[in-house]
């Protein structure tokens, strides 16, 4: 398994590429490959007293800003996330790991891959905690406008993700709605509803906001523009909870006292809802394998990252969403 690693975007540059990187050469037997500026990454491993002939460089001369817009990056053919690119494709890497500019590597990854076969749009598939086990989301943020095929597709990427990556025997597929009635939703729901009707998926219809995280669903399907709001806020709630939690432990000696015995309990919940813990989302229905992490990636993030990367690419995700999407397509066709 050789997986390239942007060490050049993300909020922490390269510490949190490289850092990420030294922890998964010690757990996982993947060859590593960090991309960037070769004298910043080696006085991180330098500093570090860090050496390991399963991690090596490709040097990079250009850098894509976090703020800088996609159709702009794809002029940087030598950035960090071009190269990292072009590594997967000519097959000197399996996956790209990046915590750069979302926009930057979604279109870099779908100009240097191209989809697979009968996928429209790649979507971003993001796990989100439960009461039990995280649900997929697909698509949380690549896709604003979408049709009604769009959102089949994205089922059927999700459906495989959870089956084959995630373990999940026979994904339970919803659409997310404002309500459980198939009658219920806007034009594209509505019709989407009718599509996944009639495929071969465990569609168990429509899912409400407040079914997210209830373990009802092993899928939860909407366009892009709805999943990273619902990404985002998640993510704010999380962050607010931990912090008012933290703020009350704090507030006095009794409470300090009493946080001891609920300490393993809080450490739990910590662990759900932290998304270091996840890596990454994955960037589905493109030729290449190409994870996604969070602007704020830590070491442990990326490390995990790199490990659903190897997962994803182990599982041979990629031959499960072709043949799906064949089946569907066959299924089309003879009720034409």
């Amino acid at each position: 398994m050789r997986v390239a690693i942007d060490a050049v975007g993300g909020d922490f540059g390269p510490r949190g590429a490289v850092e990420g990187a030294m922890e998964a050469s010690k757990r996982l037997d993947y060859d590593l490959i960090l991309v960037g500026e070769p004298r910043n990454i080696g006085r991180f491993l330098k500093a570090r007293r860090f050496s390991s002939p399963r991690i090596s460089i490709v040097p990079a001369t250009e850098k894509v800003d976090m703020s800088e817009h996609a159709k702009d990056s794809l002029r940087k053919r030598d950035s960090s996330i071009a190269v990292a690119a072009r590594l997967v494709k000519e097959g000197k890497a399996d996956a790209l790991v990046s915590a750069g500019n979302t926009g930057a590597v979604m279109a870099s990854a779908l100009f240097t891959w191209s989809p697979l076969p009968g996928i429209s749009r790649p979507a971003i598939a993001t796990l989100l905690p439960t009461m039990k086990n995280p649900v997929v989301l697909i698509d949380s943020g690549a896709n604003v406008d979408c049709k009604p095929i769009n959102l089949v597709q994205f089922a059927i990427m999700g459906h495989c993700y959870a089956k084959y990556v995630l373990g999940r025997f026979r994904p339970r597929i919803g659409l997310l709605s404002i309500g459980e009635e198939k009658t219920k939703g806007n034009e594209l729901t509505q019709a989407t509803h009718k599509l996944l009707e009639n495929t071969n998926l465990h569609f168990r219809g429509n899912a409400e906001g407040r079914d997210i995280i209830s373990d009802k669903f092993d899928v939860i399907v909407c366009d892009g523009f709805v999943g990273n709001i619902i990404l985002k806020f998640a993510e704010g709630v999380a962050s607010m909870i931990l912090r008012s939690l933290k703020g009350e432990i704090s507030r006095n000696i009794i409470s300090r006292l009493a946080a001891i015995g609920v300490k393993p309990a809080f450490k739990k919940f910590k662990k759900r809802v932290d998304y270091s813990e996840y890596g990454g989302a994955p960037l589905l229905g493109l030729n290449g394998t190409c994870i996604i992490c969070h602007g704020i990636s830590d070491p442990k993030a990326i490390m995990n990252a790199i490990r659903v990367a190897g997962e994803i690419v182990n599982h041979d995700l990629n031959s499960h969403i072709i043949h799906e999407l064949e089946m569907y397509n066959g299924k089309e066709e003879s009720h034409e």
